[in-house]
């Protein structure tokens, strides 16, 4: 009896001893984070830098639930070139990037970093823009003719090519990462692709100076030589070789939007 007395005391205390070890990993284990973090309403903000296909790209984004971000987006870019010769015609040139727009980043799994983004473009003054000055007998085609620059009055041209048909206009976008990851961390390296609904690019060419229709008359301003900016028959072909190049344009209904970069978050609240 002393022995099986003996034997049920020892059981009691080891149930006694594991009971509150038990216990103790049961609450523990309730309290483990999900890998999948909430996200309440404008709870987190992130900021990220990078480059695109409209130059430097600059975002902000913050969160309203755990599959939606609100993200605000700016682009820019200013480039130039001077004293370029190219086939007898001296350019200067530049392309001036500016754009702004927002964009919903809807993700269907939030563990994960797909994503589609519809977005607005709210601001857009992308365009590239040249001016010429044409040495002394070097051909410019318009419509079919020939004229030759003037050595007196060379031909001078100043064109420029709008991307902003439509400066306000839809987006649409996909990538991958997540500006404020649901799995936790503050460093993502987003990546986007999709296009600007922009419509067909506006092309401007104007002339002035004088151009020769007969070579020889170039160098003497002879009675070939004609003013380029009053001359009807100049502004004719002028027009109707801008047009053919117009035509040419009308397959580019968008423009491309790419982006990398590098993104930060934290909570706010």
């Amino acid at each position: 009896m002393k022995n099986v007395l003996s034997g049920f005391s020892l059981r009691g205390l080891a149930i006694a001893a594991v009971l509150p070890i038990v216990a103790a990993s049961a609450a523990a284990f309730g309290q483990v984070k999900p890998s999948i973090q909430s996200s309440d309403l404008f709870s987190h903000l992130a900021f990220e830098g990078g480059i695109g296909a409209m130059g430097i790209n600059l975002q902000a984004a913050t969160d309203l639930n755990a599959h939606l971000n609100l993200r605000a987006t700016g682009n820019f870019f200013n480039y130039s070139i001077s004293n370029v010769n190219v086939s007898g015609v001296n350019l200067n040139g530049s392309l001036n990037f500016g754009s702004m727009g927002l964009a919903v980043d809807y993700y269907p799994w939030p563990g994960h970093g797909f994503r589609l983004s519809p977005g607005v473009m709210l601001l857009n003054q992308n365009a590239i823009s040249a001016t010429g000055v044409a040495s002394t007998g070097t051909s410019l085609t318009l419509n079919s003719q020939k004229y030759y620059s003037d050595e007196a009055s060379p031909i001078n041209l100043n064109a420029r090519l709008g991307l902003n048909t439509h400066p306000q206009t839809f987006t649409m976008t996909t990538g991958w990462g997540n500006m404020i990851s649901r799995k936790g961390g503050h460093w993502s390296v987003p990546v986007e692709v999709g296009a600007a609904f922009t419509g067909v690019p506006t092309l401007g060419m104007n002339l002035t100076g004088y151009g020769c229709t007969v070579k020889t008359d170039a160098a003497t301003n002879g009675e070939s030589c004609v003013n380029m900016a009053t001359d009807a028959t100049a502004k004719s072909n002028l027009a109707s070789q801008v047009a053919t190049y117009q035509k040419d344009l009308n397959v580019l209904q968008v423009y491309p939007i790419f982006s990398v970069g590098l993104s930060y978050n934290f909570r706010i609240r």
